[in-house]
């Protein structure tokens, strides 16, 4: 739509007409032009108004000067919340989650824990910053609302893990399921479900949590379950086959987890299981010794590319394979250790040798101690030959001790017509998929810790917040893989995108969206991320009933 003047001379005279026209194609695709109005009656003032608001009816920032009291200022930060709330809704977790103020809370939480980690107050306070209420259509809230959310998150969790189950497997079933568990420390001791147990994190007198996280075939996390810090990882199995027979299953299911997962009992539950119920896990090393004396598997076989034995009496497949560089890091590392504790002896040595009131017993059983510390004891030892201290190598214990220097041995009841001995180890491999997923979820980028709440369910609460956060964040990892920075670095750049506010008469109107800097604009096609042009206000604002002032102390 465009504003023409048009001159036609008559007699001499010319005669002006300003007609609003716009263009169009004809059926045969030819360029036609149509008169949508005349203005040919209106004065100068209305034709030069009306021609600057058609001019600039994309950008209306550059009326600001033309009106005293129309003003335009920065507003809040959009690039990063409309991005993360674009790749929600594209996975799905928008619709999970649903349309209600708890389910636009609980995405907010889910957002917020990808912007900016931190509790539930600064969850409150990063919406203050950011177009949170008018991107999520939020109502006002306070931290006691997102608190309370997190008691709605653990009561509707079955319910949303199925939604976005559905969603992302329209076919409702999969065929493979990862699982693994980890744990995470705690700071205080009030956290309903701390205990201490096996700390994974190596924080002694420290309570913790257990998390067990179920995802698919593709390491997407599927549902993700909190226990006790005192639970074992074998305990949690039992509810993990009950979610998959009752919620994701549908036909054969195959269960993935490592050597102190699936053990005995843990097998003979998926066989006591109705359905098809298989498994696929590794042995350990003492298993690996029992194979070889039974004479079912052969060292040899190790040296192969991949090696498949199978059980005639169980059925029960292994699948062998050795790690050439798994093996080399075994043999630098017991070199190391072996050159350490050289020059650990000639400490003691020279300490013998300067203090003759030293005791070489005593000075032996301490050199003994540090080798079984570095677990060498099954080869080396150490002897004394006067007031000198010798380590002694046995050379075929220590062949012994290494010929199984990266070997690996995987197990699965799945016959060969069902899956490959390739396949079987690509899906075992595909295990380290959770392993990142931890990893993110618990120090890389969302910081599952501190957990900055007591209660059970709010604590069950908040670790679903962050799982749904991870997907988001393995999102925009495969869609930033080839950009030269982090996901957090992107989020960082994507913030920096404010709206300008444009304000009438003291009322703001409408959020201006600005043209992105070029950085900005690629991570946005990168993400798939479209800008509005503008975005109404929703006129929500958040508030915290906690006054940072008063906490402080006085200086």
């Amino acid at each position: 739509m465009r504003l023409d003047i048009i001159h036609k001379t008559v007699n001499d005279k010319t005669y002006t007409s300003y007609l609003i026209r716009e263009a169009y194609r004809d059926p045969e695709g030819r360029v036609r032009h149509r008169t949508i109005a005349n203005l040919s009656g209106c004065d100068e003032q209305e034709i030069e108004a009306i021609r600057l608001a058609l001019k600039h009816k994309g950008d209306l920032a550059q009326l600001g000067n033309l009106r005293e009291d129309l003003t335009i200022q920065q507003g809040l930060s959009f690039g990063a919340v409309w991005t993360v709330f674009t790749v929600a809704r594209r996975l799905g977790l928008v619709q999970a989650l649903g349309d209600s103020q708890s389910g636009k809370q609980a995405l907010w939480q889910v957002c917020a824990r990808l912007i900016d980690q931190g509790s539930r107050l600064s969850a409150v306070r990063l919406a203050g910053a950011h177009a949170a209420c008018d991107v999520f259509g939020l109502d006002t809230f306070d931290e006691d609302d997102l608190y309370a959310n997190l008691d709605w998150l653990a009561e509707q969790q079955a319910a949303i893990e199925d939604r976005l189950f559905q969603y992302s497997h329209p076919d409702g079933k999969a065929e493979l399921f990862l699982y693994d568990v980890t744990s995470s420390y705690l700071e205080g001791v009030d956290n309903e479900l701390a205990a201490f147990g096996y700390n994974r994190d190596r924080k002694r007198g420290k309570q913790q949590i257990v998390i067990g996280l179920l995802c698919d075939e593709a390491g997407c996390p599927l549902s993700v379950e909190v226990f006790a810090g005192n639970t074992a990882d074998t305990a949690t199995f039992a509810s993990q086959v009950r979610k998959v027979a009752d919620r994701f299953g549908g036909g054969a299911v195959t269960l993935v987890g490592d050597r102190g997962m699936i053990k005995g009992p843990q097998t003979e539950r998926l066989q006591a299981e109705q359905g098809e119920f298989h498994y696929i896990t590794a042995i350990t090393k003492p298993q690996i010794e029992t194979l070889l004396t039974q004479g079912l598997i052969q060292l040899e076989l190790f040296d192969e590319k991949l090696a498949e034995v199978m059980d005639p009496e169980t059925q029960v497949r292994y699948v062998l394979r050795r790690n050439p560089q798994r093996a080399l890091e075994m043999a630098t590392n017991r070199e190391g250790k072996f050159q350490a504790l050289n020059e650990f002896v000639a400490m003691k040595n020279s300490d013998l040798a300067e203090h003759p009131r030293a005791s070489v017993e005593v000075a032996m059983r301490v050199v003994q101690q540090k080798i079984s510390k570095l677990r060498l004891s099954a080869w080396l030892s150490v002897s004394s030959d006067g007031r000198s201290l010798t380590l002694v190598r046995d050379e075929a214990a220590l062949a012994e001790a290494v010929r199984l220097d990266g070997c690996y041995c995987l197990k699965t009841d799945l016959l060969p017509q069902s899956a490959t001995k390739e396949r079987v180890h690509d899906r075992y491999k595909s295990l380290a998929d959770v392993e990142w997923a931890f990893r993110s979820m618990k120090t890389a980028h969302l910081e599952v810790r501190p957990v900055y709440v007591r209660k059970e369910s709010r604590t069950r609460g908040h670790v679903l917040v962050v799982m749904l956060a991870y997907h988001i964040l393995r999102e925009l990892a495969r869609g930033w893989q080839s950009l030269n920075l982090t996901v957090a670095e992107g989020l960082q750049e994507l913030g920096s995108l404010c709206t300008s506010q444009v304000t009438v008469s003291g009322k703001p109107t409408l959020h201006q969206i600005p043209t992105p800097r070029p950085v900005v604009q690629q991570l946005l096609d990168a993400a798939e991320v479209t800008l509005p042009q503008a975005l109404a206000g929703s006129g929500s604002v958040v508030y915290t009933k906690q006054s940072l002032p008063k906490e402080r102390k006085s200086r």
